[in-house]
Formats: C-alpha cells, structure tokens, sequence
C-alpha cells in the first residue's frame, strides 16, 4: 500500500470539502498549499479582466507565491492533487508548488471541482512543472457531493 498525500488549494472552499472527504476515504494526509497573499473576492472575479486572476491566468508563465513549502512530498509515493478549474487548466499556484519540489518517480492524481468545464489544457499545462518521471493521471471531477464510500471505491478503481 502506497502512502498518499492529499495537496489541495482551494479559493472558496468548495476544493477544501472534497479533499478533506479523500483524505477520510483513502487514509491520506492532508496539505492546503496556500497562496502567500490569500485571494480576496474581488480576486476571484473572472468576469473583471483586471482582477488578480484574470491577470495571472492570462499570463502561462505567472507564478503566485505560496506561503510555505511543508509538504514533504519525498515521503509520500502517491500525490492527490486538487484545485478549481479555472479558465479549463488549473490555476498556476499549482505550477508553483509542483515547481517547488521533486516529483521524479512519483504519481500524481489530479482531482478538480469546476463551475462548468472540464480538464481540458490541464494536464499539459501542469506537465512541465515536473520532473518527466513522474506519472500524471487525469483523475475526475468531483463536483457533486461526494460520499467516502464512492471516493473509497474510485481511489481502489486506480491501483496506485
């Protein structure tokens, strides 16, 4: 059995809910990766193309800075990895903390909640942040209230 650590970050708490219930469900430890400057409400507003978000997902290269680098991910073999979906990639604080450690050798599993879309870029937008041995696999979109008893069975369902 692999040892796994549930990374989230979460803007308004929706992201927050489902990775506390993965954790429950497949024995994980938990790690909140924070922005080092949390984000405000008028942040978060994609539709105001000056807000701080629209600004950093406009920009591919942007990294927010986070406020600790605690995860300790060289003891875990396999890495949950949770965020909102915004403008169909995740938001580049997720490149910061990828780019703040070593991933070779590892498994991440990707896990995202979403207003409407999907994964679409996400993937190759996250890939370049990590060592090319690490293995990235998609994972789901956890929008609806999960039960530990449907997470449980989707952790197994992936053999990690």
């Amino acid at each position: 059995m692999s040892k796994k650590l549930i990374a989230y970050f979460s803007a308004q708490g929706t992201t927050a809910a489902v990775a506390k219930k993965l954790a429950e469900a497949c024995g994980g430890d938990l790690y909140e990766i924070k922005p080092q400057v949390p984000y405000s409400r008028a942040d978060l507003n994609w539709n105001d193309k000056t807000s701080r978000t629209s600004v950093e997902m406009r920009d591919t290269s942007f990294r927010p800075a986070i406020a600790d680098n605690n995860a300790h991910v060289e003891d875990y073999d396999v890495i949950f990895l949770g965020f909102p979906i915004w403008w169909y990639i995740a938001p580049t604080i997720i490149n910061t903390f990828l780019e703040a450690y070593d991933f070779s050798g590892k498994t991440i599993v990707l896990f995202a909640t979403s207003g409407g879309s999907g994964f679409g870029k996400t993937v190759r937008g996250i890939k370049g942040s990590v060592a090319p041995s690490c293995t990235i696999i998609q994972g789901k979109l956890l929008n609806a209230p999960q039960s530990t008893a449907s997470l449980k069975a989707w952790v197994e369902s992936l053999n990690v």
